[in-house]
């Protein structure tokens, strides 16, 4: 069977979905083929069931933590009942994804694997799909390394580790990335011994003063982490495996959790058919999303870019945008935020610090520490900042935020890179208190009093406080 929709769109994930339900709303006639569980990465084996074992993880730490207010008592874990949390979010979410509410919105779902016979007709099951354009949104999946002996020992990734019903009594992570603090620091707080293994920095790609205050929040509740330390050899079995570092150094832990990176999903599309261009990190594509094939885009982790949510989800916007209303668009990495959900969470938008400097010899940086703040205080909480990060121009180019709710907060610096807002502005802004969020308003206001500490500014001042 042949059929001819004006959109295919090639898996259902964040990005594909955003597609789908777009065009279809906006009257294309779309096809969507997946081949996995509708919802993708995000729904069943990432953000939902990630931070719903977070928040669990929270809860246990709080009442931990309550004896320094006065509070004493110590938390019973019971992970059967945590694990049934984790997919009670995700079933409840579920049904916004579904196969079911696609169908509803006039898109038709095609449960295959899709493969390019060429460059304009997609085979799925036994359907030929000839579109006008196509969309591939295939996302990632976990990277296993080459480490002698892994294998064997049966290691967790982001895909099955959230199926665990107990909890283990200790766990190694290899990856210091945000998958292993974030997961190493819930499953610690839970009460599982945890050892975190990087080859590089730990949390390598974040403003190393943000992450050095997370990792010592982590160190402080009972996560090892063992950093510039490639694992040479795994040996054991599945329950009780040894990972053998440089130098002799071993780690001995009930289960291992492999987080070292994502590969895209593109092996089985016949890409070369399509006349697709792809690099080591996925699909080569355009700021506009669109492939070497002009009728076909790629969005999402697929393209080996940010690989986050609702980055997914804006560059399957700019695709309906180009497609449907045939608009120029252009994705722009800088603008996209993110946030590692440890305690403290780390946000960012824009360029970190380093990166500034490396771009503008004359970039500069002013930091507002928590200590500061009086609701950090309050909640007893003080320890992170907010530092903005400014070109040579004083112009805003970035943000860091570590602190509790910091993903929360670098909202108001990712509106104000979209929205090109002055650093002025933000000094102005009046916050309601007490509030973390002053503690930005600090930091620019601290550009500010750096720059009035000039001898002809105190010189003018002088003059205007004699006039009558």
């Amino acid at each position: 069977m042949t059929i001819t929709p004006d959109i295919c769109v090639i898996g259902g994930g964040s990005a594909g979905l955003t597609v789908a339900a777009a065009a279809a709303n906006f009257g294309h006639k779309v096809v969507l083929v997946e081949r996995g569980a509708m919802g993708g990465d995000c729904l069943n084996y990432g953000c939902v069931p990630s931070k719903s074992l977070i928040a669990a993880a929270r809860h246990a730490a709080m009442v931990r933590d309550g004896a320094r207010f006065g509070v004493n008592a110590e938390p019973e874990i019971d992970y059967g009942a945590v694990h049934r949390h984790i997919h009670s979010v995700i079933a409840s979410i579920a049904p916004h994804d579904s196969v079911e509410r696609f169908e509803g919105l006039g898109v038709k779902v095609i449960k295959a694997e899709a493969r390019f016979e060429d460059g304009e007709t997609v085979a799925a099951g036994d359907t030929q799909i000839k579109a006008r354009r196509f969309v591939i949104a295939t996302g990632s999946r976990p990277r296993m390394p080459a480490i002698d002996g892994l294998a064997a020992v049966d290691p967790l990734t982001n895909e099955s580790v959230f199926d665990l019903t107990a909890l283990p009594e200790s766990l190694a992570i290899i990856g210091g990335g945000p998958i292993g603090a974030e997961l190493g620091q819930a499953f610690a707080r839970l009460g599982a011994k945890v050892t975190v293994i990087t080859s590089g920095a730990f949390l390598a790609k974040e403003d190393p003063d943000a992450a050095a205050i997370v990792r010592a929040r982590m160190e402080a509740e009972g996560v090892g982490i063992v950093d510039h330390a490639a694992v040479e050899r795994v040996s054991g079995d599945p329950s009780a495996a040894v990972l053998h570092l440089p130098g002799g150094r071993t780690v001995a832990a009930a289960r291992v959790l492999v987080a070292t990176g994502r590969l895209p999903n593109i092996e089985s599309l016949g890409l070369q058919a399509a006349g697709v261009a792809t690099h080591p990190g996925g699909i080569v594509v355009n700021k506009g999303m669109r492939t070497d094939n002009r009728r076909i885009y790629a969005i999402g982790d697929v393209t080996g870019g940010p690989q986050f949510t609702h980055v997914a989800g804006h560059q399957g916007s700019l695709a309906v945008r180009s497609i449907v209303f045939r608009l120029p668009v252009s994705f722009d990495a800088d603008a996209m935020p993110r946030c590692t959900f440890t305690a403290p969470e780390l946000a960012q938008v824009g360029l970190c610090e380093a990166e500034a400097r490396e771009r503008w010899a004359d970039a500069s940086a002013y930091t507002a520490p928590l200590g500061g703040n009086d609701r950090a205080r309050a909640d007893g909480e003080t320890e992170g900042f907010v530092k903005l990060v400014l070109n040579g121009k004083g112009k805003l180019v970035g943000a860091t935020i570590v602190a509790p709710h910091a993903g929360e907060m670098i909202a108001t610096y990712t509106l104000a890179l979209a929205g090109k807002v002055s650093l002025q502005t933000v000094a102005g802004l009046v916050l309601p208190y007490p509030t973390l969020s002053e503690a930005g308003k600090r930091a620019a206001v601290n550009h500010f009093g750096e720059r009035l500490d000039k001898p002809w500014l105190k010189r003018a001042l002088s003059i205007l406080k004699r006039i009558p």
